[in-house]
């Protein structure tokens, strides 16, 4: 039986607030998971993805994270924490720590020296075992990588992966679209009832139009209410409504994102744009991630100022 009953929907991959002194700013992160989880339309919460700096984090660091804002959000909504490691022991460790800390969900990302070296499929699929065996009460959710990296998996994969029994979910970002539809079909062919989330950021509605399930995201982290406005004018098949709706959401991903994909920089940019719509109090980032500029401050504040949250 699945630990989570239903992904579909939106899954914030949340920020993760630090101190001038940039430790983990406790107080500031669970404010931050109770006010996603007061959003419906939001089904669960993601802790450790690369919103949340996890790059930053020590192991430590990120059960702490996760334990946090499972404790905040026990009774409310479920949290998925990602696993980022190198080989299978570590992933087996992290795994038993974001159980013990709360997490009722695995966020499989493929390990980074897959970048550099590329894997074969069998690599992947004893990766995801170990990980299921050292956690095997909870789900997994396969995080699949831009279809340009050495760490992209084959569409004949993820049909593997999708008949896995302890895999329920994908977090989809090929950013390459004509991959992305082949490999929807794939899972879906394979088995229809595991759950396709786009982590498309940087072009929501072109994603979300393809019959996915919903978005896992770092975007919702900031912007929770108007991606929900999205997803469920496309739901409604109201393309009119999310055409109307992106326009907004436009403006605020070209000064986050700069045209371009996820970064650390534009994690920097995405707590500015928090900051100054008053979700968080305090922007600051671990380095060597560094903080937006004025140029970058500027842009943001007219983009959070045209969707009308625009707080300091």
């Amino acid at each position: 039986m699945p630990s989570i009953a239903n992904y579909k929907g939106i899954i914030p991959a949340i920020s993760c607030p630090f101190t001038p002194d940039h430790k983990i700013d406790e107080p500031a992160l669970r404010k931050l998971a109770s006010w996603l989880a007061g959003h419906q339309g939001v089904v669960a919460i993601m802790t450790n993805g690369h919103t949340g700096e996890v790059f930053s984090l020590t192991p430590r660091e990120r059960a702490e994270v996760t334990r946090i804002v499972a404790d905040e959000l026990k009774g409310r909504l479920p949290v998925i924490s990602s696993i980022v490691c190198e080989g299978l022991a570590e992933a087996a460790e992290h795994a038993r720590a974001a159980k013990e800390a709360g997490a009722v969900a695995l966020d499989v990302m493929p390990p980074h020296h897959w970048l550099r070296f590329g894997f074969t499929p069998d690599h992947a699929l004893q990766y995801f075992e170990a990980i299921h065996k050292a956690a095997p009460d909870l789900d997994l959710v396969c995080h699949v990588y831009p279809a340009w990296t050495r760490a992209s998996y084959s569409s004949q994969l993820l049909a593997q992966l999708a008949r896995l029994p302890y895999l329920q979910a994908f977090k989809v970002g090929q950013r390459d679209m004509n991959k992305y539809a082949r490999d929807i079909q794939a899972i879906r062919e394979a088995d229809p009832s595991k759950a396709i989330l786009t982590c498309h950021d940087e072009y929501l509605l072109a994603s979300m139009v393809q019959g996915v399930d919903g978005a896992l995201v770092g975007f919702a982290t900031f912007i929770p209410q108007l991606i929900i406005d999205l997803w469920n004018a496309v739901q409604a098949g109201d393309l009119k409504k999310a055409m109307e709706v992106q326009a907004v959401i436009t403006p605020l991903k070209d000064a986050v994102y700069g045209g371009g994909e996820p970064t650390g920089e534009a994690h920097a940019r995405m707590k500015g744009g928090m900051y100054l719509a008053g979700v968080i109090d305090d922007a600051t980032v671990r380095p060597p991630t560094e903080a937006p500029n004025e140029k970058e401050t500027a842009a943001l504040r007219a983009a959070v100022a045209q969707a009308g949250l625009l707080k300091r």
